[in-house]
């Protein structure tokens, strides 16, 4: 046990600078900058020797400094544009925020929230971003052509998307990696078993596919396996609970002899199946349902469970985060696989 004197004497001592790591290791100052700040030019020999010595010392590197020299604030934006009031309601943003936090947990990285709500918002992200403020900026819920795309090919920090852009007509792609789920394979996958059921009017409820690529691709899964279907059994929605009600309503208005529907998220899904409820049909007996997530606070809990479409979300969102410490373009995109669950629905 350390006496008074000892602990007085230790919280009194200067504090370890560089200098005296670099005199005790027999080094000079900038090699130990090297060391500390994990640049390459140095030998294996050198580096555990200057760790020793910053072991033996107790040195603690100068953050201020340290930022000054590397430009690094070990802080990452996570910028959203979600839709309104849904953000911290959607249990798959939760999921992938999570994903997120835990990969910059190990590059000792916090994540800094930014949401484009309002029409000043861009400029004002913008201006952040640019300020040094962060290392780079990983985002998701873009619109179609959204003004960030162009504005991060011009800023000078590395940027991942999550999902895979929707460029309006004539737009270059941006010049940054993307993490998004087999949006086309899984809905092939869905649409597959039911027609495997031996359902053979099969409807879809599908996002915003004007806005959103996974709804866009999850559409055009659905079309893959019935490319003869008529339009009437497609009904837009958009992602919400109430949305898939309303669509759901439709199809059966206009199509009331449907025995199957595909809807492109679990939240929809949700919503289908209240319908399907009040309107007096049964699942599945008169209407198979497939939804897409597997948001098993969903899911699981729906009347009756819910067959879905997988995909790993907080992965997805660990992915997008290891992509902008790989400092990688966009030749290292990753599309995530998905399969299907299984439940009483279908």
């Amino acid at each position: 046990m350390l006496t008074e004197t000892v602990l007085t004497q230790r919280t009194n001592a200067r504090r370890p600078t560089l200098e005296d790591v670099a005199r005790r290791a027999g080094v000079s100052r900038s090699t130990v900058s090297r060391v500390v700040n994990g640049e390459a030019r140095v030998s294996a020999e050198v580096i555990a020797r200057v760790t020793e010595v910053i072991g033996e010392l107790g040195y603690v590197p100068n953050q201020a400094a340290r930022q000054l020299v590397t430009r690094r604030t070990d802080a990452i934006a996570v910028v959203a544009a979600p839709p309104e009031g849904r953000l911290f309601l959607d249990p798959f943003f939760d999921l992938l925020l999570r994903g997120v936090r835990r990969e910059l947990a190990v590059h000792g990285a916090q994540a800094v929230l930014l949401f484009l709500e309002e029409p000043d918002d861009h400029a004002r992200v913008a201006a952040y971003l640019a300020g040094g403020h962060v290392d780079g900026a990983v985002l998701f819920s873009l619109r179609p052509g959204d003004r960030l795309h162009t504005m991060m090919d011009r800023l000078d920090i590395p940027a991942v998307f999550g999902g895979r852009p929707l460029l309006r007509e004539g737009a270059t792609v941006p010049g940054h990696a993307y993490v998004d789920g087999d949006n086309r394979g899984g809905a092939r996958l869905a649409v597959r078993h039911l027609a495997g059921l031996g359902r053979r009017r099969i409807a879809t409820v599908a996002g915003p596919y004007d806005q959103e690529t996974s709804a866009a691709d999850r559409l055009a899964g659905y079309r893959d396996v019935l490319p003869d279907a008529p339009s009437d059994l497609v009904q837009k929605a958009d992602y919400s609970r109430e949305g898939g009600a309303g669509a759901m309503a439709a199809l059966l208005d206009r199509r009331p002899d449907l025995d199957a529907v595909f809807v492109a998220s679990d939240f929809m899904a949700s919503g289908a199946l209240q319908t399907l409820r009040e309107r007096g049909r049964r699942v599945p007996e008169d209407v198979a349902v497939v939804g897409f997530d597997d948001l098993t606070s969903i899911a699981e809990t729906t009347d009756p469970p819910l067959t879905t479409v997988h995909q790993d979300v907080p992965e997805m969102g660990r992915l997008m985060a290891r992509l902008l410490f790989e400092h990688t373009g966009p030749e290292a995109s990753v599309v995530v696989p998905t399969r299907l669950v299984r439940r009483r629905s279908a």
